[in-house]
């Protein structure tokens, strides 16, 4: 399973399907871009502090495989950027939940779609956790 940033700040706001990221996260076999765990630092940091950021981004690199982006991965997510209505960072969540040939765990609306055939990306496969 993938997860973007939307799954992790659910997960920790006890949102809906909170339990199902949960267990993402605990079977050890869930990956995530470096970019979107970023993204919770970042919002934590605003929401609470520093700290509190460092303690999450602790918590999801001891259960998650999260990926630093390479050049192919970069270049992947530019493509689905140029070609769909959606923040970098979803584009690098897309990406992720494609090379790994996995679902995609979010509830953001911008990853919850499907390429139009026009922009020759290949569709994502996603979990709805709203």
């Amino acid at each position: 399973m993938a997860l973007d940033s939307w799954a992790i700040l659910n997960l920790l706001d006890d949102g809906p399907n909170a339990a199902t990221v949960e267990a993402a996260v605990d079977s050890g076999d869930s990956v995530m871009s470096w970019i979107n765990l970023g993204e919770v630092a970042y919002i934590l940091t605003r929401r609470q502090s520093e700290d509190a950021a460092d303690v999450v981004v602790a918590d999801v690199r001891s259960s998650v495989d999260v990926q630093l982006p390479d050049a192919p991965l970069v270049l992947a997510a530019a493509k689905i950027k140029a070609g769909m209505p959606m923040a970098y960072a979803d584009a690098f969540a897309a990406a992720t939940a494609l090379r790994y040939d996995v679902p995609l765990m979010t509830g953001d609306p911008e990853l919850l779609v499907r390429p139009k055939k026009s922009t020759k990306i290949r569709a994502w496969r996603w979990v709805d956790l709203r």
